[in-house]
């Protein structure tokens, strides 16, 4: 059902917007909306402009208690003044900041190591002493590399006539590292012959010390000692962050109420009057939460409290919030999907939840697989809370009663003998028609049923909403009602053996809603005694009815034949565990369990999925269509609290 949603306005003085803030409306649902755009016909209202002190402490509180690894199991230190909160959260950032700074100045240290290690890595088959070699000042070198091809170029061809010493470091795919070496008055000339060889020369640091090998394996272990240091700080971090949780936590807890207290002030709107601040709230509440808040203020001589009970006092539609009782509480995830009702809608949930049921369960009737998703959705939705679960669950007892109905459990129908009939074998003779399975015509039977409560619906939200068209004249108002009524009544008269209506009669029931259906917009416009006139002439008014009437007719046809899908699945479902029995032997009397056990889940999961979605696409198009706008908007309070967890 849909709670009953009440307008509230609230005022006083502005600098006592906190304390009632954090007094009362922190501990309702309060839906706050714009005051400058609610009041528009009040006079010289101004937005609150102020900065939230809570939010950057906040956001630091929860920065910190995220880090934690049981943050859940915490107990938070209530004891702690709001002063002491903020003390705690300045003190945990500085020596958080203090460590992190530590930790970019190891990390910038470790990419400066990896930086120089990539330098020397090339050149660790060099057996020399890079400080000597450094300071050499009667012999030129050149650390570099050269393509490999040409390096092989240089071997075969220069080396012999070259006045230097190449000196071969590491290899990779594509380049050969390494040094050559030269005397001064020559390394002009050579440098001119590696150049053209597309040598590549590399500046080393000039602070190497020992062998290639030995400065890089220096390197190896400053860089391991760097991360180790690292960890330990990270250690440090988390122990400090553990120390501090229960401050942490309560401090995070409180700045969070205190700062969406403060946030009220964005919907607020202020009020000078002969030199006086106030403040102006105002919102939708819950009509139980109303009378509770009333009351609760009634003597505090700082708060004035108006509800509104005239439509026409306030602007747009109350918000939506669904209260249904617990078994059918997951379904109103289907609602939100499709879009949740107005305030003169009815709310389908519980509708939902039967029907949904039902049609699962005839689709899908097994008394062994029903319990497995019974039982399988149950626990889920006790561990989880997962919507989807509860309605599994749910389907699932359905499941279980039409498998004992169908006499089938685990696809064995040999075990239990059916309540009723089994899907697969049972056949009715029609006129007419000949045999027909049995289960289709009863689908068929429980769509036109389905489809007239449709119609019962939609004229009864069209009641709550005041609108005469649809109550009378609609397809799927009263006019609609009786033709297809007359329709259902004709076909089961003359199925069932019986007279069927007279002719005249029968003209009157089909013709006259028919009419009424065709000519609902001027028939609507005479009584409404409205002056406006038609956008297009009579005759495109009759044309353009002509074909709205026959897809009228055709959704009729079509919307019931649509229903044989209870049946078809129901079929099927059976026809498919006949399937698996057979792969599995049992026809042999020696059945492999095995076989049969993977066969039900596999039936379970998958033909359960496509019933469910089959079965919503049932409620959605067939059902929804005709009743149903969904054209609310939800109940979002700024808090989550409700009055069953007031502070004390």
């Amino acid at each position: 059902m849909i709670v009953k949603m009440k307008f509230v306005n609230i005022s006083g003085p502005r600098d006592d917007i906190d304390r009632i803030t954090d007094l009362y409306l922190s501990r309702y649902e309060i839906q706050l909306e714009s005051a400058l755009s609610e009041l528009k016909t009040v006079d010289n209202l101004k937005p609150f402009a102020e900065i939230n002190p809570y939010r950057d402490a906040l956001n630091k509180a929860i920065q910190f208690t995220g880090y934690l690894q049981n943050a859940d199991e915490v107990e938070p230190d209530e004891s702690l003044s709001l002063q002491e909160m903020f003390k705690a959260v300045r003190m945990a950032n500085s020596d958080y900041m203090e460590m992190q700074d530590k930790k970019e100045n190891l990390k910038i240290k470790i990419e400066e190591l990896r930086v120089r290690q990539q330098i020397v890595a090339p050149f660790k088959p060099l057996d020399c002493e890079l400080d000597e070699i450094l300071q050499y000042k009667y012999i030129a070198y050149r650390f570099g590399r050269i393509p490999a091809e040409y390096y092989h170029k240089m071997e075969k061809y220069l080396m012999d006539d070259l006045d230097a010493v190449f000196v071969e470091g590491e290899r990779d795919e594509s380049h050969v590292y390494g040094a050559y070496f030269v005397s001064p008055g020559e390394a002009q000339k050579v440098d001119a012959v590696f150049r053209s060889l597309h040598f590549e020369k590399m500046e080393l640091p000039s602070d190497l010390q020992g062998t290639p090998m030995d400065e890089y394996r220096m390197l190896v272990r400053e860089i391991y000692d760097s991360g180790q240091e690292i960890e330990a700080l990270d250690r440090k971090t988390e122990e400090m962050l553990s120390a501090r949780a229960p401050q942490l936590i309560a401090a995070r807890n409180r700045l969070e109420e205190l700062a969406n207290n403060f946030d009220v002030r964005k919907m607020a709107a202020r009020m000078e009057d002969n030199k006086q601040d106030y403040y102006i709230l105002c919102g939708w509440m819950a009509d139980d939460d109303v009378e509770m808040f009333v009351e609760e203020t009634r003597y505090d001589d700082k708060i004035f409290v108006v509800v509104e009970d005239d439509h026409s006092t306030y602007f747009g539609e109350p918000p939506t919030k669904l209260k249904n009782p617990k078994i059918f509480k997951p379904f109103e995830m289907f609602i939100r999907m499709y879009g949740l009702p107005s305030h003169n809608e009815m709310d389908p949930t519980i509708i939902v939840g039967l029907t949904y049921s039902l049609i699962f369960g005839i689709m899908f009737g097994d008394v062994g697989q029903g319990l497995l998703l019974f039982i399988g959705g149950s626990l889920i939705y006790h561990f989880r809370r997962a919507p989807l679960a509860g309605i599994i669950a749910t389907a699932g007892i359905f499941s279980t009663i039409f498998g004992f109905m169908f006499g089938s459990i685990f696809g064995f129908e040999d075990i239990i003998q059916p309540l009723w009939l089994r899907p697969i074998d049972h056949m009715t003779t029609l006129p007419f028609i000949g045999k027909l399975n049995t289960v289709f015509i009863v689908s068929v039977a429980f769509g036109m049923g389905i489809i007239l409560a449709a119609m019962i619906l939609h004229i009864v939200n069209a009641i709550r909403s005041h609108d005469l068209e649809n109550i009378w004249f609609d397809a799927n108002g009263l006019a609609g009602f009786v033709f297809y009524l007359s329709v259902v009544i004709t076909i089961v008269l003359f199925m069932t053996g019986h007279k069927t209506p007279g002719a005249v009669f029968m003209a009157v029931m089909f013709g006259i809603p028919l009419l009424l259906i065709l000519f609902k917009e001027p028939i609507t416009r005479k009584i409404q005694k409205r002056a406006d006139a038609m956008e297009e002439s009579a005759g495109m008014f009759l044309i353009q009815g002509f074909f709205e009437l026959f897809e009228t007719l055709l959704s009729y046809f079509s919307n019931t034949l649509s229903f044989v899908r209870i049946g078809a699945f129901a079929v099927s479902h059976a026809a498919i565990m006949e399937v698996v029995l057979i792969l599995a032997g049992a026809e042999n009397g020696s059945p492999n369990w095995v076989v049969i056990v993977l066969g039900n889940l596999f039936v379970c999961g998958f033909e359960g999925l496509i019933v469910g979605i089959q079965v919503l696409r049932l409620e959605y198009y067939e059902m929804f269509s005709r009743f149903y706008k969904g054209s609310g908007r939800a109940f979002d309070p700024y808090t989550n609290k409700s009055n069953k967890t007031k502070k004390k």
